[in-house]
């Protein structure tokens, strides 16, 4: 029964954090066949909308079992930290459709390549999560987490730098600028998930 009722929630942690995965490879795909945009969003989009039942779930299964594998906080957290991830990508993918940007910018798909990276790295250490033997694994991808996180900083400012300097559309400036903004912050918020796993890998040592 234990074993069933923890599997509620890792399960359920491992679900959302592989629609991220899904998300973020959509969005790049996105960026290298703009003109099926529209269809990818809505991908994606779906993609959103089974992350919030998901989360819905896990939060509804919060409130209703009185002994759970981690602590309510740290559930809590990380299912949040999560849907940020998965908010942040299809925040991404609806404003290159709504701002209709044309071609994708080559920065702009470095930075998704990123966010694929990080997603992929974070969805790896949330599965790890049920076996609490692997501390050593865990602590190394929260690590590789925030070296990921640290790489797509650099191609931020390297996107923002390009941007800004090419004596560009002041209009295009402001879109790709908001694109850019949630694409660091899908990174930022791996970062999260990962600094939580951190936090209860060494609670648990």
């Amino acid at each position: 029964m234990g074993l069933t009722r923890d599997a509620v929630f890792f399960d359920a942690l491992a679900d959302h954090a592989q629609r991220s995965v899904a998300a973020s490879k959509l969005l790049l795909e996105m960026l290298d066949r703009i003109e099926d945009a529209p269809g990818l969003a809505k991908r994606i989009s779906d993609l959103e909308h089974e992350g919030d039942k998901i989360t819905h779930g896990c939060l509804a299964a919060l409130h209703q079992t009185w002994i759970t594998p981690l602590d309510r906080e740290e559930i809590h957290a990380l299912i949040t930290r999560l849907d940020d991830v998965l908010d942040c990508i299809d925040a991404a993918s609806m404003r290159i459709v709504l701002f209709e940007v044309g071609g994708a910018l080559p920065e702009a798909r470095e930075l998704a390549q990123a966010v694929v990276d990080a997603c992929t790295v974070m969805s790896s250490a949330v599965q790890s999560l049920k076996d609490m033997k692997r501390q050593p694994d865990l602590l190394a991808l929260c690590v590789e987490i925030n070296e990921r996180e640290n790489a797509a900083d650099g191609l931020y400012r390297k996107a923002l730098a390009a941007l800004f300097k090419k004596g560009n559309d002041p209009l295009l400036v402001m879109k790709w600028r908001d694109i850019y903004d949630l694409l660091e912050n899908a990174t930022d918020r791996c970062e999260d998930v990962a600094n939580i796993i951190e936090g209860i890998v060494l609670e648990h040592a």
